[in-house]
């Protein structure tokens, strides 16, 4: 156990302003914040609806543009955010607590985790479970082997790249900077007083405002983005099981269905984020995390067990053997291949997650308090890497399982696999294989009703001036809007059509500014780290000298009184 170096008297004060909470249930009091990122949200959504395809192809050429060319950019400050969490973790400064000194952390350990891992990509586990390890088997990353144990082992190391220590180091730099902006500064629950460090006042100007209105659109763009493609899974999901009926044209249910669908998880979502944090999304994610490892359990019972566990110790070890390897793999020397694969991809999932992780970021800060800096790395960075190595291994190890050594079907003829229903299909392999997909579809709606409704929430605290516990009114507003974006897009270019992939290209744009602001929130971060470190380094030394002149003036005092009653006692 190591010693909290800020639990004693010796600890300085944080040297800050007193926070200022907004007015419980008056208007929003950030105007300069709400009304842009209204605004532009309201100004996109019309364009995309009006002239979509138009649209797409623009955004698609800036996509191909930024995520294309930049992709070695991306590489080396994902990596480099690994690298740093790790730093700041295992430095003195880890055990710096995130609020007061003797303060206890808010949530246990449990809740904590349950609520930070459904937040920043629990759903995505369960979408992409089975999905993208057999992607990668059946279209390689270029230069891997041919045979199929190869293939299979370059798919779950690239896999393990995209879900592990990177994604989370990206959610480590926002969450820890804004929650110790908040937590020892005292700061309002917003992304721009993270830059304070190093602008010092001018983040309460239009820098600010910039950098809050850019997070509140990533956030919106990318939970109603994976609102509309998440429904497009429970609609396949349903048709798989008959309940629903399958177009022959499309090959997916009707968009009358996924509508519906989108009502009935923004309606969850709003009741779910009116209740708060204490209530509705601690109870929700709690029920994620015990559905899920249920499954997961269930799964790994019923399916080749020993070939699963084998799998997942085998790619532990794989993972960090080739993790150099992975971290900086650019595919230079693959040519056109090479740069299409990266920016299809490992590119566009490293945009991807930057795009999230204000909103991830500003959620884990906020239910953070009382914790150290180490507890806070190790608990983001490490616990859910490990997590879903476990995943990707019983889900995708099944998957591939099924396709080398067992009847297939995952992948079709051409070679393509359909991500909307590889893990419908894996479980058909199972015993009891309706009722399994049946909770499959109840933890996507779930996964997604916590992350709109968390989403929800962080987008209010901004939009309210940093109020850690914003309106009501103001986030039902928001889920009802999230909601409301994902259903109209659907309707005018069907799920995965125009509509939700401009919206989809959007995040992904807005992440590469916002690098910018995450490589400034680590150095911010860093030095307001180091200075208190030292105030308290430095004070202790004062102490001791202080201490050791006391001890020596009181032996010294001592000495002289006592050769004095000595000399009376001799005269």
């Amino acid at each position: 156990m190591t010693t909290d170096i800020t639990s004693t008297q010796e600890s300085p004060p944080p040297r800050s302003e007193p926070p200022v909470e907004p007015p419980q249930g008056k208007i929003i009091p950030a105007p300069r914040v709400f009304w842009p990122s209204v605004v532009l949200l309201v100004l996109f959504v019309g364009i995309a609806l009006i002239w979509p395809k138009q649209l797409d192809s623009v955004l698609g050429k800036a996509n191909d543009t930024i995520i294309g060319q930049l992709g070695w950019f991306y590489v080396v400050i994902v990596a480099g955010f690994v690298f740093w969490s790790i730093w700041i973790a295992v430095s003195p400064m880890g055990s710096i607590v995130l609020g007061d000194p003797e303060e206890d952390p808010e949530y246990s350990m449990p809740s904590w985790f349950a609520m930070l891992f459904a937040a920043g990509m629990g759903i995505g586990l369960v979408f992409w479970g089975v999905a993208e390890p057999l992607n990668h088997y059946a279209t390689p990353p270029p230069g891997t082997g041919g045979s199929e144990a190869a293939r299979a082992r370059e798919a779950m190391d690239t896999t393990f790249l995209h879900w592990g220590l990177h994604a989370w180091a990206i959610y480590v730099v926002v969450g820890l900077a804004v929650a110790y902006a908040v937590h020892r500064k005292k700061r309002p629950v917003s992304i721009r007083w993270a830059l304070e460090p190093i602008f010092g006042d001018r983040v309460k100007g239009l820098l600010g405002d910039f950098i809050d209105v850019l997070a509140i659109l990533g956030t919106l763009f990318g939970v109603a983005t994976s609102l509309g493609f998440g429904v497009s899974q429970v609609g396949a999901g349903l048709g798989h099981l008959g309940i629903a009926e399958v177009s022959e044209e499309t090959g997916s249910v009707s968009t009358l269905l996924l509508v519906l669908l989108i009502i009935g998880i923004t309606a969850i979502a709003v009741v779910s984020v009116a209740s708060g944090v204490d209530k509705g999304i601690k109870i929700l994610s709690n029920t994620n995390m015990l559905v899920a490892g249920a499954l997961l359990l269930v799964v790994l019972v019923l399916g080749p067990t020993s070939f699963l566990l084998g799998d997942f110790v085998q790619q532990i070890g794989s993972y960090l053997q080739n993790f150099f390897k992975l971290a900086f793999r650019t595919f230079a020397f693959q040519g056109g291949d090479g740069r299409t694969w990266l920016s299809g991809w490992t590119t566009f999932y490293w945009g991807w997650w930057i795009s999230w992780s204000p909103f991830v970021g500003v959620f884990i800060a906020r239910i953070s308090r009382g914790r150290t800096v180490r507890e806070f790395v190790a608990g983001v960075l490490l616990v859910p890497t490990l997590v879903g190595m476990l995943w990707f291994s019983v889900f995708g190890g099944s998957g591939l399982h099924r396709e080398i050594f067992g009847a297939g079907g995952i992948i079709d003829k051409e070679g393509a696999v359909s991500t909307d229903l590889a893990l419908f299909q894996m479980l058909d392999g199972l015993p009891a294989s309706t009722l399994l997909s049946i909770v499959a579809m109840f933890l996507v709606i779930v996964f997604f009703v916590t992350s709109s409704d968390s989403g929800s929430f962080v987008v209010d605290m901004l939009a309210s001036g940093g109020n850690a516990n914003p309106p009501v009114w103001s986030r039902v507003m928001w889920a009802t809007l999230e909601g409301t974006v994902a259903a109209a897009l659907i309707v005018v270019g069907g799920a995965g059509g125009t509509g939700l992939s401009a919206l989809q290209t959007m995040a992904i744009l807005i992440a590469a500014p916002f690098s910018i602001v995450m490589i400034f929130m680590a150095w911010g971060t860093a030095k307001a780290l180091i200075e208190e470190h030292g105030e308290i380094v430095h004070g202790r030394r004062r102490r001791f000298r202080r201490s050791i002149t006391r001890e020596v003036k009181a032996d010294l005092t001592d000495f002289i009184r006592s050769v004095t009653r000595r000399e009376r006692r001799d005269s």
